[in-house]
This record gives structure tokens, sequence and C-alpha cells, in this order.
């Protein structure tokens, strides 16, 4: 693995420190602003800004980047990232902090726009499993370790903010340096959620409904922590421990769902999720139980968008993997920007178990819809399913580091009645 990512290592270093600079935030805005007095409908709102620019730049910021190249459109994104970050410390006001998140949203769709554009490029198709690896636990591990930077509240207001622009400004640095060349931005067109649907209804339904669970819990599982009586630093690590989790248990998860039927690994995986979101919200009390039950759910969810991606490119040609992968990220993306405002109406009317009570609602109707598919529809033939690939939930370009996505090599075109 050390040989595939040297290449690539200062575009990895970059997403590392932007991760842990930015990535804390959503956890900061939540606890600031319901100690400012916020109801959990105004945090959860405010949530769904980030994902609402998170959506808009997924689509609109490859053809920006296209006209003005890769360097300028990342140091403009990083720099208009990192004083975003600054201007928090100016005015603790819901609407403000949330035009503030809409367009951290942007920033961060435009600078996942140019590192996995970077990444595609360099990486060699027999590595690019690799990289893509190293991709995802410098993303995850930056925003796990990101988390811990809500502690430095308690040197002030300013510090946590002061620290995450610092660290997001040093991340511009290896990649202006970096020789890779900048690569051809192209054309890119999402598969429509239409012919999405029909290649693969639990495909799309899943990740939908898996984009409402976890924008529910990055915009409100501070605040439920918070309610739960956990101190700041039980909350931060509350938060690490979730997205950490949902590094480790990818892996075998899917590699599991490469030696059965794909759609019984996502029935687990929606079912564990049920289990375990219904266990926090009813029964679990701050403390180890509750850190074990969070990376539970952070392992099995943070799993099902990858699953939903590769059950859908188990009916699709090659050449058409990227479309998909690209139609899923925006139907991901759609989800997360309804989970928080959803998941606070659940906050408002049952107290802090109503953020896991909304999950537990979300992992039911998912799980419902995979059984009934199950029953209505037959298993993909074993020689006809691709090998799992974990994508994370960034930008439609991600796919493009998936080495089958790569492959041009025609294959007989996939049929059937097993969507």
């Amino acid at each position: 693995m050390l040989k595939a990512i040297l290449p690539v290592r200062s575009l990895l270093a970059a997403i590392f420190l932007l991760m842990a600079g930015g990535g804390f935030l959503n956890t900061l805005v939540a606890l600031r602003l319901e100690r400012a007095g916020s109801g959990a409908l105004t945090i959860g709102l405010v949530g769904t800004a980030y994902f609402a620019g998170l959506t808009l730049g997924s689509i609109r910021v490859p053809a920006l980047v296209g006209r003005i190249g890769h360097i300028r459109a990342f140091a403009a994104f990083v720099t208009l990232l990192s004083a975003d970050t600054l201007a928090y410390a100016l005015y603790t006001q819901a609407t403000f902090w949330g035009a503030l998140r809409f367009i951290d949203g942007l920033c961060l769709a435009g600078i996942y726009v140019c590192v996995e554009s970077w990444l595609n490029e360099r990486a060699e198709r027999e590595q690019r499993g690799m990289v893509l690896a190293g991709y995802m636990i410098a993303l995850y591990g930056g925003q796990a370790a990101g988390q811990f930077l809500v502690r430095l509240d308690a040197a002030g207001a300013a510090v946590p903010l002061l620290v995450g622009s610092i660290l997001v400004s040093l991340a511009a640095i290896p990649v202006l340096l970096t020789r890779i060349a900048a690569p051809d931005a192209g054309d890119f067109a999402p598969l429509p959620f239409r012919e999405l649907y029909r290649t693969s209804p639990l495909g799309m339904v899943g990740a939908g409904l898996t984009g409402m669970m976890l924008g529910a819990f990055y915009a409100l599982g501070a605040v439920f922590a918070r309610r739960f009586g956990m101190d700041l630093s039980q909350t931060t690590l509350f938060m690490s421990v979730v997205i950490l989790g949902g590094v480790v248990l990818q892996w075998p998860l899917g590699w599991l769902s490469d030696r059965i039927d794909r759609r019984k690994v996502i029935v687990l995986c929606f079912a564990g999720t049920l289990a375990a979101a219904l266990t926090i919200a009813l029964a679990a009390r701050s403390g180890p139980l509750l850190l074990g039950l969070g990376a539970v759910f952070g392992g099995l969810s943070f799993a099902l968008y990858p699953l939903c991606v590769a059950h859908t490119n188990d009916h699709l040609l090659p050449e058409k993997r990227v479309a998909a992968s690209g139609g899923m990220v925006l139907v991901y993306s759609l989800g997360a920007a309804l989970g928080p405002a959803t998941g606070s109406l659940a906050v408002a009317l049952a107290g802090a178990s109503g953020l896991f009570l909304f999950i537990a609602a979300c992992a039911s109707a998912a799980l419902s819809f995979a059984l009934l598919r199950q029953v209505n529809s037959d298993p993909v033939p074993e020689h006809l399913q691709e090998s799992y690939v974990g994508l994370p939930r960034t930008s439609p370009l991600a796919a493009s580091l998936d080495p089958l996505a790569a492959e041009s090599v025609e294959e007989p075109e996939k049929t059937g009645s097993h969507r």
C-alpha cells in the first residue's frame, strides 16, 4: 500500500489537514447554537444548509474547475473555506451561521472535485484500490481527529476556529507545491434518477435513506450527546468513535458482500443500524456502552452507501459506473440535506432520543423495502456480481478511483429482474 500512496502523499496530507481543520464544524456549530438557546429545528436547518451547499457544489463545481483550472480552483476554495472558518467568530446567529455552512458545503465540494481528479490522474489502474483506501483513511481519519478541536473551546471561543483555519490554510501548501500535473476536468453527467431507479430500486432508495440518517447524525449527534449528559470531552469522543467505527467495518462487510447475495448484507446493515439506534434511544446511558453502540452504529451505517453503490453497479456495464455513482452521490446528498431538518422535528417532539428514533425510522423503512425487493426479485448471479469498492460520500469523481470503473474491456450486458 505504501508504494501506491507515496506518489499521491501530498494530496492525502492535504485532505487530512482539511478534514482536521474543517470536519469538526458540524459538531462545534451544533453545540454553540444550542448553548445560545437555539432549538433543535433551527440547528437542523443550519445543518441542512451545509448539505445543500455540498449538493449544489457537486452539480456546479466541475464545470467551474474546468474553466479556471485545478490549481486556481483549489487555492480559491481553500482560501474561502479558511476565511469562512474564521467568520464564525464574528457573530453567533443562526441565519448567519447557516449562510456560512452553505459556503462550507460549496467549498468542500470544490475541494473534493479537485483532489479526486488529481488522484484519478495519478493512480495507476492496478493501484487504484490502494489509493482509494488511503484516501478514505486520510478523509475519515482527519474528520475523526478534528472532532477534538472542539475541546479547545475551554481556552476561548475563537481558539478552535483559529486552529481550524490554520490547518485548512496549511492544507493548500502540499497541493500548491506538488509536481503532479493538473488533470483535464473532462465532461461529467450523472445517471438520471429515473434510469438509476430502474437499474436498482434498492440501491437508490437505500442511498437516499442512508443520507437522511447520516445527515441528521452529523447535524445533531453532538446535541444528542450533550443532552444525554455527556461533557464536552465525551461528546467529541462519541463523534470520533462513530466516524472511526464507520472506517473499520467497511472492508469486512464489503468482503462479505462479495461472497453472498449483496442484498443480504444490505439487509443485515439496515437491521443492525435499526437495532443500534433503538438501543441508543431507549436504553443506553452515557459511558462505555454508549460509545460501543456508537461504534456499531457508525460501522454499519457508514458501510451502507458503498454497499448500495456496489449493488447498483452489479447491474451496469463498466462504462456507466462513474455516471451511476454520480447519481448516487446526488441521491445521498439530497437525503443528507433533508435529514437534519426532519430529524430536528423528532428531537423537538421526543427530546434527545428523538434523533436516534428518527434514524431508526429511516432504517426501518429501508429494511422493509430491502426485504420486499428480496421477495420480488432474484439475486444477481455470482458471476455477474462486481467486487465491492469502499467509496466515500464526497463527489461523483470518487468513483473514478474504482479500478473496475477504469476498465475498458467490454463485458456482456447484465440483465435480469434482480434489482
